[in-house]
């Protein structure tokens, strides 16, 4: 089992969602920005290390959110989102496609990856 981490990071009414690389797994889907946690790191220090990496900002982790496992073809992951803030920087695209901020509202026209759906779901609820 893989661990990764995502944020889940409000402004306002709006919280923010990023779209995946066409060139990697799960293609142009969007999820909540983050990545695999490395040897020796905490859930915290991997996700501010990705949000450095992939959007230029430095986030505050907060507590977590909710966390799944779900089983893709290729990995399992267990996902833990965590409540974040960006404490600098403006949110740049750097390895997705897009990135967007939306409103609960909104879910229902974005495809995001499947691992996300009780997330998701919770949201909406």
């Amino acid at each position: 089992m893989t661990e990764v981490v995502a944020a889940f990071i409000w402004e306002g009414d709006k919280f923010l969602i990023c779209q995946r690389p066409a060139d990697k797994a799960r293609p142009l889907l969007w999820e909540f920005v983050g990545g695999k946690v490395e040897p020796g790191e905490t859930g915290e220090h991997a996700l501010i290390r990705e949000c450095r990496e992939e959007l230029a900002v430095t986030l505050s982790v907060g507590d977590v959110f909710m966390d799944v496992v779900h089983e893709y073809p290729d990995i399992t992951i267990h996902l833990t989102l965590f409540n974040a803030s960006i404490a600098e920087g403006m949110p740049r695209k750097i390895e997705h496609s897009d990135i967007r901020w939306i409103t609960r509202e909104e879910i229902p026209h974005y495809e995001f990856c499947p691992a996300d759906a009780d997330i998701l779901k919770k949201l909406l609820s």
